[in-house]
């Protein structure tokens, strides 16, 4: 599977591929990285989003 997403290393958008995925209580857990520089990010359900910066 692949994810168009931006990248802040590369500083541009990129296909990331899902490195991992598994299933918790709070919905499905995927991981996401850069093919370009490794950068990666997590997923969880369609609520948790490590890639978003954290809102106040």
């Amino acid at each position: 599977m692949e994810l168009e997403h931006e990248c802040p290393e590369c500083d541009r958008r990129r296909s990331f591929y899902l490195a991992a995925s598994t299933e918790l209580h709070l919905g499905r857990k995927r991981k996401w990285r850069c093919p370009e520089c490794g950068y990666g990010f997590v997923r969880i359900g369609g609520e948790v989003d490590s890639a978003e910066p954290a809102s106040a």
